[in-house]
């Protein structure tokens, strides 16, 4: 019998688009002998869509043709089977799940939110659990962690939007005494490089500020590496086993990895060859970007770089595969971590495959590791035997002896 996995992607993020890719490439890549593939899109108004044709691309130019013919659904427990519901007067069952796997990027979905509905209805679900998300999409959080950790980390300052819109003079002030231009501008809570800019001066400072508190409320300013070098790894597994992948190395058009070099690509790069990818309908997701694999760093960068990446991996407590950006000052032969990338676009499988993984295997580890990850949170005590409730009346106060406990005992058990 097959395993029935529900792949969820989409939701209200920035990053919707570049989820839809990253899981359609992902279900055509799934073995369709072991696994039955049901597609569950999360529109940015946040309902919930399931049908066949939602695994086509071609779907998604014309939304409200894809609310006509597809179903809107919820997913719920019932009665410890996973279902997907249609909604609407007369409610039936549409379709059961047997394992979620995410694959969705950025607010509202990868950092924690998503993770956390599908752990309160106690299905089994794929990749790091609503702990490692929250941390793997806030890169303050992030950053405090793995210093904690005494990992390497480029200096840093981050502020809330009011206290930039109260005192921005301060604000200002104090990226300046403890940073050194140019820097770069980050919404702590974003990914695929939106709402990213770098600053060589105070105006381009502000300028970035102003348009980073767009995005998100929290803000972090990170001195820029000189002789940069941006490179990635992969890693696949748990807090209790994981492995690496190749190292690569992303080339930019600019001073760092734009959206555009990630997912639209670009032409300004001389004598880089641009990974290709054949895909149903065309996606290419991360595959657009210009890259060199391996990486052309020497062999002690390299074991730097694989070193740090598991206990980043193990520090968050993620699971599945994540991908971990790192900055390397070339000159001074100096490794930062940049952020982990808790569910990667599109998985990050092309940094697998010259170690001769391929990506329907990769997927396959991926939710073995999932249905892993879920007994063993079933083997730990969540709950206990209690009459706690029993001596307590409607207002919170405490009961003596059977007074108005109509068959009460008149003590807690």
């Amino acid at each position: 019998m097959k395993i029935r996995v529900g792949v969820i992607f989409g939701g209200e993020s920035v990053e919707h688009e570049v989820s839809i890719i990253s899981a359609i490439q992902a279900m055509y890549k799934m073995d369709q002998e072991k696994y039955d593939i049901v597609p569950i899109y999360i529109t940015k108004d946040r309902e919930w869509y399931t049908g066949e044709m939602l695994k086509d691309i071609e779907t998604y130019r014309d939304m409200d043709l894809l609310k006509r013919y597809a179903k809107n659904v919820v997913l719920y427990c019932k009665k410890g089977r996973f279902v997907l519901q249609s909604k609407g007067f007369f409610k039936r069952e549409v379709g059961e799940i047997d394992i979620a796997f995410p694959i969705v990027h950025g607010t509202n979905v990868e950092d924690g939110v998503l993770q956390g509905y599908l752990q309160s209805i106690g299905i089994p679900y794929v990749g790091s659990d609503v702990y490692a998300s929250v941390v793997g999409q806030d890169k303050v959080y992030m950053k405090q962690i793995f210093e904690s950790d005494h990992l390497p980390v480029s200096p840093y300052v981050w502020f809330y939007d009011t206290e930039y819109q109260d005192d921005g003079k301060q604000v200002i002030k104090t990226i300046e005494e403890k940073l050194h231009y140019p820097v770069i501008v980050k919404p702590a809570r974003l990914g695929s490089s939106v709402g990213i800019h770098p600053a060589y001066d105070q105006s381009g400072l502000m300028e970035a500020i102003e348009d980073a508190i767009s995005y998100d409320d929290k803000i972090v300013v990170e001195e820029m590496v000189e002789n940069l070098v941006e490179v990635n790894i992969s890693v696949l597994g748990n807090y209790q086993q994981a492995r690496l992948s190749e190292i690569e190395e992303v080339i930019s058009s600019q001073d760092f990895l734009t959206f555009e070099d990630k997912y639209i690509g670009s032409s300004k790069v001389k004598g880089v060859t641009k990974t290709k990818y054949s895909s149903q309908n065309g996606s290419k997701g991360m595959l657009s970007a210009n890259r060199k694999i391996p990486a052309s760093i020497d062999d002690k960068l390299k074991e730097e770089v694989r070193k740090v990446a598991l206990l980043a991996h193990r520090s968050l407590g993620s699971s599945g595969v994540s991908r971990i950006d790192f900055l390397i000052d070339q000159k001074k032969k100096k490794v930062y971590i940049n952020e982990i990338n808790s569910i990667p676009g599109s998985l990050a499988f092309y940094l697998w495959e010259p170690l001769g993984k391929d990506y329907t295997n990769l997927l396959d580890d991926m939710i073995n590791i999932g249905v892993k990850d879920y007994k063993q949170r079933m083997k730990k005590v969540h709950s206990f035997d209690s009459n706690i409730l029993a001596g307590y009346t409607t207002d919170g106060n405490r009961l003596k002896g059977l007074k108005g406990m109509k068959g009460g005992k008149g003590k807690l058990m």
